[in-house]
């Protein structure tokens, strides 16, 4: 099994402190103009998504659907997580690239 890039670049922000990871901590960061990215498992609930959805583009905040609640608990080395807000701008800007390659390669071998 390949390692997962996304998943060891969230495992670096979280190390580098760059993270806030559980509901009311994102939602924190969100409304504290702190987070830069907010990650969200792809099996968190439909309220929790729609909750984040609203949030982050009132505020413009690029929010990314990946994983699910115990990959992303994991690569902070903490339980489940639905969500989870980036706080470093150069940390979320790596992660966003990231992000937009694996769907670029994930959508080019549905093809």
């Amino acid at each position: 099994m390949r390692p997962d890039k996304v998943l060891s670049m969230i495992g670096i922000a979280a190390r580098a402190g760059s993270i806030a990871s559980g509901e009311f901590s994102t939602e924190k960061a969100v409304k504290g103009g702190k987070a830069c990215l907010v990650i969200l498992a792809k099996d968190a609930s439909q309220n929790t998504r729609k909750h984040f959805s609203d949030m982050c583009g009132y505020r413009h905040i690029p929010l990314y659907e990946y994983a699910d609640k115990k990959q992303l608990g994991n690569c902070i080395g903490k339980e489940c997580r639905a969500s989870m807000a980036v706080t470093d701008q150069n940390l979320a800007g790596a992660i966003v690239k990231k992000l937009t390659e694996t769907e670029q390669l994930n959508n080019g071998g549905n093809r």
